[in-house]
């Protein structure tokens, strides 16, 4: 696992050798084919005006992605009790959707956003996506379980593979010290689509006098498929810049005399690998708070299952303002101070509704989903930070933690099943106890390192207008330096 794709990965010494272009190079080139991983684009001082277009369209995945999150979580509800099935058995929707997480990431995913570029990879994404949804029409018409958890399966593998270029393309594509705020707004939309999904299913979707129809679901999935494929085709024409691997090395190098940054091979790269154990299980344990949300609503409460509904859509809501809420705390606080907030104020709740009764143990609930918002893209860019040259294989791995959704909820609701649902909110709490520990390791171990990012200038003006860290910037500062000897710079002279 450790070498799969290493040779699409530049070494420092090639990087800081090669011709460096500038940012307008970088926004001009189409790179419709391919771009070698090892070549620098030019992309790694991008200002915020440059990056505003193709991040705004990549933001329209995230809310793709919101969307079937928040509508898989209202439809395990809804074949528990269409189908009959136990709150165990309706965790395999779960275990299908984030089993992908695991085998695309750090294989083709990965693979193939080192070896084309995200451009490629945003396309593949969307392919496999479109494959996915068509493949519940057949599922609905059938009403097989088995039917529907393979169409999950596809469309799981479609959506990790767009989260394995999306996720680091946001992160990267612009000035470093704004990367947690870009990935934390970008991600608020992912949460207003997680919004939406349950609204649509209980008002639109599932309003028939039969219980047990799930025809619905095949035109709810057709449409989607029809706008994957037609965002494909708008991927293919948009002039989106590549962030190559290359680029983040000698963005890395040009931060060092913050940040301390010492290029390292990637099995020493200590803070991914506990960023990858926090996400795994802080993904888990989210998933099985959102799967068991509904049952453990309707027990608590003593509700229907749509008025439980209505109350996991004001969680949502909740949800997709704490993502803004924190991305607005980016500003004027540091990333890693903001993960421990929210990750303590998740501790103190989850612990609150296993205690609490009635709407006050659904108000609970509602609580933690509100402070889990700004978890999953905090530790993302927390982890990649630093990495260089391994930035795309590491942000791979990241991705690929997603796939501890694949077990707790089943865990989860195995427990509910002998012993209720809020006895089975410690699953989740095991879990959030884990990744609790990721920011307390960051505030102790890598304060200077992040701290370090968060102040460089890279991809700011300067006062003659020109972005700080581009080749044209460097030019500038070296011919000033050399006005005053008398001397012309040579290239090697401004060459980093």
């Amino acid at each position: 696992m450790f070498s799969f794709g290493k040779k699409e990965e530049p070494e420092l010494a090639e990087v800081l050798d090669q011709r460096r272009p500038s940012n307008v190079e970088a926004m001009n080139q189409q790179h419709r084919k391919s771009v070698s991983n090892r070549g620098l684009t030019g992309a790694s001082a991008l200002t915020v005006k440059q990056s505003i277009f193709p991040i705004t369209l990549v933001t329209i995945l995230f809310f793709l992605w919101g969307f079937a999150y928040g509508l898989l979580d209202v439809l395990n509800a809804k074949f528990q009790n269409s189908l009959g099935i136990t709150a165990a058995k309706a965790g395999g929707l779960q275990g299908a959707y984030f089993g992908a997480y695991l085998i695309g990431p750090p294989t083709y995913s990965g693979w193939i956003v080192r070896k084309f570029g995200y451009r490629w990879t945003f396309i593949t994404g969307l392919c496999i996506y479109g494959v996915g949804a068509l493949m519940f029409w057949p599922s609905a018409v059938k009403r097989s379980f088995a039917g529907f958890c393979g169409s999950l399966f596809i469309v799981g593998s479609g959506l990790s593979t767009l989260e394995t270029s999306a996720n680091p393309f946001i992160a990267t594509c612009g000035p470093p010290r704004l990367s947690e705020f870009r990935l934390e707004i970008s991600q608020s939309f992912q949460a207003i689509g997680s919004v939406m999904a349950p609204l649509l299913a209980s008002r639109v979707f599932f309003t028939e006098t039969d219980p047990t129809d799930l025809a619905s679901v095949q035109w709810t999935y057709l449409g989607i498929a029809a706008f994957v494929f037609l965002l494909a085709v708008v991927f293919f024409f948009a002039p989106i810049p590549e962030v190559t691997d290359a680029d983040m090395a000698l963005q890395a190098e040009q931060c060092s005399g913050l940040t301390g940054y010492v290029d390292k091979p990637l099995r020493k790269q200590y803070k991914l690998f506990f960023g990858v154990v926090a996400q795994f299980c802080y993904v888990g344990a989210q998933v099985g708070v959102a799967a068991q949300f509904i049952k453990y609503a309707v027990e608590s409460a003593n509700i229907s299952d749509a008025a439980g509904s209505d109350r996991y859509a004001i969680g949502q809501g909740l949800f997709a303002i704490g993502r803004f809420a924190a991305a607005g705390l980016m500003m004027i606080m540091k990333p890693r101070w903001v993960l421990l907030v929210f990750m303590t104020g998740v501790m103190i709740f989850i612990c609150a509704s296993m205690g609490a009764k009635g709407e006050g143990g659904v108000a609970m609930l509602t609580l933690v989903l509100f402070f889990e918002s700004c978890v999953f893209p905090t530790i993302f860019t927390l982890s990649i930070r630093g990495l260089g040259r391994h930035t795309k294989r590491g942000s791979s791995w990241i991705v690929a933690a997603v796939s501890g959704g694949a077990l707790f909820p089943s865990l989860t609701g195995l427990v509910a099943d002998h012993k209720g649902y809020h006895i089975a909110m410690c699953v989740p709490l095991i879990g959030f106890a884990v990744a609790f520990a990721f920011p307390i390791y960051l505030n102790t171990i890598c304060a200077q390192e992040l701290d370090g990012f968060r102040e460089t200038k890279i991809g700011y003006h300067d006062d003659e207008g020109l972005a700080i860290g581009d080749i044209k910037h460097e030019e500038r500062k070296a011919s000033l330096v050399h006005e005053e000897k008398g001397v012309s710079p040579t290239e090697k002279e401004i060459s980093y």
